[in-house]
C-alpha cells in the first residue's frame, strides 16, 4: 500500500476518537485510568497537531484558493483553542471529578469536530492540490519528523505551555470558588 499522509492523519483521528470514547466511558473512581488515557490522548494529539501546524498547514496555504484559506483559518483557530484553553482546563481539573468528565467530553467533542471537518473539507482539497507522490513524501517526512529533535523540542514546549496554563487555571479557580 502506497504511503499517504492523509490516510495516516485520518487513522490518527480514529485512534484519538477511540481514546476519547474510553475516557468518556470512565467513572470518577477510575482516576489512574483517566490520567493514563489523558496522557495517551496528549501523546497522540500533540505530534499530529504540531506537524500539521509546522509543515502541512503552510504547504496547504501555499496552494489554497479562498475557500481553502477559509478552511485553514478554521483549522488553525481550532488547534489554538484546544492547546491554549481546552487542554489547560482539562489538566487543571481533578481526574476524579465530574468537572474533569465534563471538560474531557468537550475536549473530545472539539477534537472530533475538527477531525471530521479536516477529513470532509481540507483533506479533499489537499487530494486535489498535491500529487500522490507529494502525499507519500509528506507521510515519510512526518514519520521522520516524529523521531527528530525538532519534534521533541516542539512537543516539550507545548507541554510546558499547557502545564503552566493549567497551573494558572487551578490557582485562578481557587480564588473564584
Amino acid at each position: 500500500m502506497a504511503r499517504d499522509i492523509l490516510k495516516t492523519l485520518k487513522s490518527e483521528h480514529t485512534v484519538l476518537r477511540d481514546l476519547f470514547k474510553q475516557i468518556e466511558g470512565s467513572t470518577d473512581r477510575a482516576e489512574k485510568g483517566r490520567a493514563d488515557l489523558l496522557a495517551k490522548i496528549e501523546a497522540n494529539l500533540m505530534p499530529h497537531a504540531k506537524w500539521e501546524e509546522q509543515v502541512f498547514y503552510p504547504a496547504f496555504k501555499a496552494r489554497a484558493d479562498r475557500e481553502g484559506l477559509k478552511t485553514l483559518a478554521e483549522a488553525v483557530l481550532e488547534h489554538a483553542s484546544v492547546e491554549q484553553t481546552v487542554i489547560p482546563n482539562v489538566k487543571a481539573s481533578d481526574v476524579g471529578t465530574p468537572e474533569f468528565a465534563g471538560r474531557a467530553k468537550v475536549f473530545g467533542e472539539l477534537v472530533d469536530h475538527h477531525a471530521r471537518e479536516e477529513e470532509k473539507t481540507m483533506f479533499k482539497m489537499a487530494r486535489e492540490m498535491f500529487s500522490p507522490a507529494e502525499l507519500a513524501q509528506f507521510d515519510e517526512d512526518y514519520a521522520a519528523w516524529k523521531q527528530s529533535p525538532v519534534a521533541a523540542a516542539s512537543l516539550a514546549a507545548a507541554q510546558v505551555k499547557t502545564a503552566v496554563q493549567a497551573t494558572a487555571k487551578r490557582v485562578s479557580d481557587k480564588f473564584t470558588d
